[in-house]
This record gives structure tokens, C-alpha cells and sequence, in this order.
């Protein structure tokens, strides 16, 4: 699986922190989600999952990668 964040769309709620820390951060100078891991393991997946649903923004998006 692959995350992605659009970082046009981020408006800093940092919901995605409490879901998934080990996967997201925050660029605090930014205001923005920031992707520490943009392929985690599948493991993380129901909280990756957990944080693209619960974004208020909409703004990141859980991806299947091609090459698995």
C-alpha cells in the first residue's frame, strides 16, 4: 500500500497524529501533514485506513501499490 497527502487540501487538523503516528508527522512551520512511511507495513493498515477516513479535510488518500 502506498499513502499519499495532498498537501493543497491539508488544513492541519492533525487527526491523522492520533490515528497513525508512526506514519504521519507535522510540519509545524507549514501547517501540514507530512508522510513518514509512504509505503508501511500492512500491519498499519487499519490505522492508516482509519486516518484517511477520518480526515476532515479529505485530504489523504490510502493507495494499492501495482508492484505487490
Amino acid at each position: 500500500m502506498r499513502v499519499r497527502a495532498d498537501l493543497d487540501l491539508c488544513q492541519g487538523h492533525q487527526m491523522c497524529l492520533g490515528e497513525a503516528p508512526d506514519v504521519f508527522g507535522f510540519d509545524a512551520a507549514a501547517d501540514v501533514v507530512t508522510v513518514l512511511q509512504e509505503h508501511p507495513a500492512e500491519s498499519a493498515r487499519p490505522q492508516v485506513a482509519a486516518a484517511v477516513k477520518y480526515c476532515p479535510a479529505m485530504a489523504l488518500a490510502l493507495e494499492e501499490d501495482n508492484d505487490e
